[in-house]
């Protein structure tokens, strides 16, 4: 990569990695070409895209952290809050860039999501996004399968969180990454498959490979508690939530 991009992407990497995500770039045209025109990204094929994603350590380098020294706004999920206090310093050390940030979790008007958080995984070379596509023996006749990403190091346990979008930076000379394959038969990728769309609460689906590490039992029982219960077991969790606004 040119070197300003390289600068770009150390200078955010060098910020993010500390609190547990990973960055990984990627051409919007590249994510086009992969979704329908419904999905598509309004910007250059050769504009500057980076996938955030959070790892299993983000829990303890990040959201404890931030639950101690943050204001929470109780109308919305304490990570997703963590997440955009975060890139939101990003954004504030790149005053001299245009950046549209696009999370996860927000929708269009339409109801569609804002991107196709998988796919742009994918794209990246951050995480296999393996579909019914990728079953040659398909055993579901007419159910409806759903795909899921697995990262070579986490397997399942990760989280795909953000889109941060560089407009007016052009990469035309950016190679792409291919994925790992860390599921690579057919029995596997069936079993994968199986889990996630029927057993995914039991988080089997997330072991499929060997994992270099995993959530935390204090984060599991955080991630598998109802949404609007989070902040009264965060209160059970530890002293967090001093600053909360109730």
């Amino acid at each position: 990569m040119e070197v300003r991009v390289v600068q770009l992407e150390d200078k955010i990497r060098s910020y993010l990695e500390n609190l547990g995500f990973e960055i990984y770039p990627f051409k919007v045209g590249w994510y086009n070409e992969a979704v329908p025109p419904a999905f598509h990204l309004p910007y250059s094929e050769n504009a500057l895209a980076f996938v955030v994603l959070s790892t299993p350590s983000m829990f303890d380098k990040a959201f404890k952290p931030f639950l101690r020294n943050q204001l929470l706004k109780k109308i919305q999920d304490p990570v997703d809050q963590c997440i955009s206090y975060h890139l939101s310093v990003v954004r504030e050390s790149l005053t001299d860039k245009q950046l549209e940030i696009m999370y996860d979790y927000e929708m269009l008007p339409n109801r569609k999501p804002k991107f196709l958080a998988q796919t742009a995984a994918h794209v990246s070379g951050a995480a296999y996004y393996y579909q019914r596509k990728d079953v040659q023996m398909d055993p579901w006749g007419a159910k409806k399968i759903y795909g899921v990403c697995v990262h070579p190091r986490y397997g399942g346990w990760f989280a795909i969180r953000a889109l941060l979008l560089f407009p007016d930076v052009e990469v035309p000379f950016l190679l792409q990454n291919t994925p790992t394959d860390c599921v690579t038969t057919e029995a596997e990728r069936i079993e994968l498959l199986e889990k996630f769309n029927f057993h995914w609460q039991d988080w089997s689906y997330r072991d499929i490979i060997e994992v270099k590490e995993k959530y935390s039992e204090e984060q599991k029982t955080y991630f598998a508690t109802p949404p609007a219960e989070r902040l009264k077991l965060l209160n059970l969790l530890g002293d967090f939530q001093r600053n909360a606004i109730h």
